[in-house]
């Protein structure tokens, strides 16, 4: 066990019991300009929530997401907080009155009838406070909130958070304005428990090569269970009892062995297989046999690994030999898979109106986007746990990071005692999940804005940590590591180059981050930026306000120059939005399905990003906040279909007289064998429809993509701007795929034709 970096404080999870009583809390809060100020007066308080929401709820702000009214709340960064409730002492015949809390951000003290009893830098540490032997008659309970946390007053960017564990993303980002929440932000109560209860539980388990074995230790964690006796059960998916143990607990802290479990079903990701969980029972009773607590929560038996890219072994392929790219392929039960996913950022500015329904929505939506995985990334939060149980249950992947991005975390004591308590937390809080399918930790950390290397301390620490208390899950220090691509996030890059034409030439094991800016729709923009300033966009107004000018390097995220190039000045907003939704969604398309392309070498594809945390202008997700899709959402979804066809395209614009090309592929990601297709490549331009090959396709292999042949067609007349490709499958209409491309048709032609019909 480590402890060169614990802090003076307890590593607490959240008690598992099922059996305890709960007790809901009335909160207001105020605020003060210094520690030791009481605040003048206090206003109602939503827990879980912000104290920025309950003030400007209390003082009737005016909406947060139009315009630039979330400057105004800027001032709050500064002050401390004061949650305060009230509450008579309960009948506790025996048993202890507890405070539990599943997340306060970010540094607090809490107080007791105004005696300090804990102390706490770090939101992802549950806290759990015995309160009974300070209790009164009457109690009030305080929570005391320091100021927004910064390494330096100037400049006033994420760099500030980077002594802390605090998500940077707050600090503002290139799509996230600088609005940084305080307060409680999940679940917070009161709790009646036995004096004998559990702490934690966790079911450790290994399976054999086979998978027809697997080999469990159950670890009981818990207080004044010596003598107890445990019973637990596990039934699966039909209720049926699969197997029992059941005995007399020697210790607070122990270990039950030599359990075996034959032929389990294993947890698939929900594109290979069933998510199938178990149901864990675990029972702490008397000699009598009442029972003192319970847990129950579902369990799924799957193994995960990150192994060396086919091929990758072979690079470097001159002398010296060095280290090759590190593994970026994930395999699961034995099946290496192409992971399809996007990076999963905050939905929301405040965490604390983040729930259950809000998860189970956009989880479901990216499973219907034919995605098996999502990035956690790094300069977000880390989720509530409903979060993880709703992957489990959908069978998607998780690539869970820890709360470190884009800075040069330090070294020195205090920050590693906190980073330490705090990634303790959640792994062993996480690491119960089958949907956890990698550790990493933290977002482009190696690179030059960052300056970390894996020599650095955060970094050996997180995987000292991770080895300790889940050391069959993958982690990766950072993303991306050599081998691995971030970028690029616009369609016509800065040196000339089309999407096609870069990522046909790209040669990554993995794109972990790649990006393609849109427009959101008429609706959102009406509702962020005045009416006056809707058309055209200019920078300087609510359109910069929301991201669309000066959010990144150059003109994004609008790219009005880009948009300017293929299409000339917009006449009108809704034209605007038309054209840059086309960009983004063949963008998109263009990116997933080559890197599919690439396979095997290539084992992942995982845009920037899946949702927004407030409604931008424009932005690279692929949802507008809260949960509206943008027409590339479903072009990304049918790129990531596990089989379909696709066309490698070399560009973007053509001319009439051009001969047009593209090579023809069958994507497949089944694990299942199946007779060849005729496919049929078409060319379409408003009314004119051509049929310019027809492709007998061999047998598909398991997990196979099959390469056909490259399609040429000298282009005709047409009156069109645009044209459409289109693939089509004898028999499978669900594998057809379809993209619309810019035409332009002889401008002599052209002229000539006006003339004579002046004639």
């Amino acid at each position: 066990m480590r402890n060169l970096f614990l802090p003076l404080l307890f590593i607490l999870l959240q008690p598992v019991s099922a059996m305890n009583n709960k007790i809901d809390l009335s909160w207001s809060v105020g605020y003060s300009a210094s520690k030791n100020e009481t605040p003048k007066k206090f206003v109602h308080a939503e827990v879980p929530g912000a104290v920025q929401l309950d003030i400007a709820r209390a003082e009737k702000y005016p909406p947060l997401a139009f315009d630039e009214n979330y400057r105004s709340f800027g001032w709050m960064e500064d002050n401390f907080y004061t949650y305060r409730t009230t509450f008579s002492c309960p009948e506790l015949n025996g048993q202890r009155l507890f405070f539990h809390s599943n997340g306060i951000d970010y540094q607090f003290d809490l107080f007791l009838n105004d005696k300090l009893l804990f102390s706490q830098e770090g939101m992802f540490t549950y806290v759990d406070i015995d309160l009974t032997d300070h209790l009164q008659k009457e109690n009030e309970l305080k929570i005391l909130i320091y100021p927004v946390p910064k390494l330096h007053a100037s400049p006033a960017d994420r760099t500030q958070a980077a002594h802390v564990a605090k998500p940077p993303v707050s600090y503002g980002w290139d799509w996230h304005p600088r609005l940084v929440p305080l307060g409680i932000w999940d679940d917070t109560y009161l709790e009646i428990r036995n004096e004998a209860y559990l702490i934690d539980f966790f079911m450790h388990y290994e399976l054999s090569d086979s998978f027809d074995l697997a080999r469990l230790i159950l670890w009981i964690d818990g207080n004044q269970l010596t003598d107890k006796y445990y019973s637990w059960k596990l039934t699966d998916m039909t209720g049926n009892e699969a197997l029992i143990a059941e005995g007399k607990i020697s210790a607070n802290k122990s270990q039950v062995s030599g359990l075996e479990l034959k032929n389990p079903e294993l947890w698939w990701p929900h594109d290979h297989g069933t998510p199938y969980l178990y149901t864990s029972v675990l029972q702490i009773k008397n000699k009598e046999g009442e029972i003192l607590d319970e847990e129950v929560r579902k369990i799924g038996f799957r193994r995960v690994k990150l192994v060396m890219n086919e091929g990758a072994w072979n690079e470097p392929d001159d002398f010296p030999k060095t280290r090759s790219v590190p593994p970026a392929q994930i395999e699961i039960n034995g099946h290496k898979i192409f992971a399809k996913g996007s990076n999963w950022v905050n939905p929301d500015i405040f965490p604390g109106r983040i729930n259950r329904e809000r998860y189970a929505e956009l989880i479901a939506m990216g499973k219907n986007a034919n995605f098996n995985i999502f990035r956690i990334w790094g300069g977000g939060i880390v989720n509530k746990e409903s979060f993880f149980e709703l992957c489990d249950e959908m069978g998607m992947l998780v690539w869970q990071e820890f709360p470190l991005a884009c800075n040069n975390y330090p070294d020195d004591q205090h920050y590693l005692s906190i980073l330490e308590q705090e990634a303790t937390s959640i792994v062993r809080r996480l690491r119960k999940h089958p949907s956890v399918a990698m550790w990493c930790g933290g977002n482009e950390l190696f690179n030059s804005w960052s300056g970390m290397t894996d020599q650095s301390l955060p970094l050996r620490l997180l995987n000292s940590i991770c080895l300790e208390y889940d050391p069959h899950t993958p982690y990766n220090p950072t993303s991306p590591l050599m081998g691995m691509a971030h970028g690029n996030y616009i369609f016509r890059y800065f040196d000339g180059k089309e999407v096609f034409q870069a990522m046909n030439d790209a040669h990554f094991t993995a794109y972990t981050e790649f990006g393609m800016p849109g427009l959101s729709p008429r609706s959102v923009l009406e509702k962020i930026i005045p009416k006056q300033e809707l058309f055209p966009p200019k920078p300087g107004t609510a359109w910069e306000a929301h991201h669309a000018f000066n959010a990144w390097v150059g003109a994004t995220w609008l790219c009005d120059d880009i948009l300017d190039f293929y299409f000339g000045k917009a006449k009108n907003l809704d034209e605007l939005i038309e054209q840059s939704q086309l960009l983004q969604s063949e963008g998109y398309k263009a990116i997933f399905e080559e890197a599919r392309r690439q396979k095997p070498y290539c084992s992942m594809a995982i845009n920037w990003c899946y949702q927004e945390p407030w409604p931008t202008a424009a932005n690279n997700s692929l949802i507008v906040y809260p949960d509206i899709p943008k027409p590339a959402y479903f072009a990304v979804s049918d790129a990531c279909r596990p089989v379909c066809g696709s066309a490698r395209l070399p560009k973007f614009q053509w001319k009439e007289n051009e001969y047009f090309s593209a090579d023809l592929f069958i994507l497949n990601d089944k694990f299942e064998k199946s007779a060849g297709y005729t496919l049929r490549a078409k060319l379409q331009c408003e009314n004119d429809t051509i049929e310019i090959l027809r492709w007998d396709s061999p047998a598909l292999q398991p997990n196979q993509n099959i390469a056909g042949p490259t399609v040429r067609y000298r282009l005709p007349h047409w009156q069109g701007d645009r044209f459409k490709l289109l693939i089509e499958v004898d028999g499978k209409p669900e594998y057809n795929s379809e993209y619309t491309l810019l035409y332009s048709p002889d401008e002599l032609k052209e002229k000539k034709t006006a003339t004579m019909n002046l004639d």
